[in-house]
């Protein structure tokens, strides 16, 4: 392996680009070797004054280039169970982005892939795993001075939904942070789904079904509730509080810039995932560089990729039938750890 990781970027759109950014000015130890992108303008524009990037609009063309030593993925998610099993050909390593694969049965099939090897390549990208609160939240609950978690409320407030954003999306897309937070911060499985719908915000678009209350039960007896709002108009929120037996605690109230003039005060609040979350993602991708540079594969794993697909197949199905909808989880690989 040479001094800088050869990393080649698959997808050049909002997050792909901003992993470009993130390698080349921010993370250490890494270089973007190549970048793969059906729209080729844009990834050339992606990589503008980035010094000997090959560019390319075929996945594996990009994958062979000289000096392509890891990979990341950040294309559409329905692109990426076969970029994974590309690179897991090749023995590359990977940080994939959620969702891994979106459907319960692609996920699966990268999970038995990957365990036919006998050894992780694959790492999830569920940044709230690297975010400072979460962290702090994940500890205090392994810690156990608060007894045992009996309840997770959460809370996912985005300013506005993209055009192509469906009812869906708002469980499979969205409220998979949840989902992944929720298993790694509890350590158990999710075992089944109940979506309530209220009259939809005169702010979402036709036909959206925002807000959503989505409801999960555990392996082990706690309850996880999450609010998404995906078009609430004021801010990008995200907030957690952990119920338990001798005492609570809530992340997401972080302090920001509060800002006083012309007779009153207002508090700066984040509009996008990328600002509020920017240091988890730096963290996040120095982790896997510095593991990959090691001959490592850290962080969430392809289990945990494939679980958060099938509780949000589980979500879906709960959306449509409106009933309590169980989870159905295969058989876990010997490979993969507990969440």
């Amino acid at each position: 392996m040479s001094d800088l990781l050869g990393v080649a970027v698959l997808g050049a759109g909002h997050m792909g680009a901003d992993h470009v950014r993130r390698l080349d000015r921010v993370v250490s130890g890494a270089r973007v070797a190549a970048v793969a992108d059906p729209d080729a303008e844009r990834a050339k524009a992606a990589v503008a004054g980035i010094d000997g990037v090959v560019v390319h609009t075929d996945v594996e063309a990009v994958l062979d280039a000289p000096g392509v030593e890891a990979v990341l993925i950040a294309s559409p998610g329905e692109a990426h169970e076969e970029a994974l099993l590309a690179a897991f050909a090749r023995g590359l390593p990977v940080l994939c982005e959620k969702p891994m694969v979106p459907d319960p049965a692609g996920a699966l099939r990268v999970v038995e892939a990957e365990a036919r090897l006998g050894r992780r390549l694959a790492q999830i990208g569920f940044m709230r795993r690297y975010d400072e609160e979460y962290r702090q939240l994940k500890s205090l609950l392994a810690g156990g001075r608060l007894g045992r978690p009996l309840m997770l409320h959460c809370v996912h407030r985005n300013v506005s939904s993209p055009p192509h954003f469906t009812s869906d999306m708002l469980v499979t897309s969205s409220v998979s942070h949840e989902i992944d937070a929720a298993r790694w911060l509890l350590g158990q499985e999710l075992t089944a789904v109940t979506v309530l719908r209220p009259r939809p915000s005169a702010g979402a678009p036709e036909g959206l079904l925002d807000p959503q209350l989505v409801l999960f039960e555990t392996e082990r007896g706690a309850l996880v509730d999450v609010e998404i709002f995906v078009n609430c108009g004021f801010a990008y929120e995200v907030r957690c509080e952990a119920v338990c037996e001798t005492g609570s605690a809530r992340i997401g109230d972080a302090r920001t810039m509060v800002v006083t003039a012309e007779g009153g005060a207002r508090r700066e609040v984040p509009q996008d995932y990328l600002v509020r979350f920017s240091d988890a993602y730096d963290r996040e991708v120095q982790s896997w560089v510095d593991a990959a540079r090691g001959g490592r594969v850290t962080g969430p794993h392809a289990w945990d990729g494939y679980a958060a697909s099938a509780v949000a197949d589980a979500g879906v199905r709960a959306l449509e039938t409106g009933s309590r909808t169980p989870v159905d989880l295969a058989p876990r690989p010997a490979l993969y750890t507990t969440p």
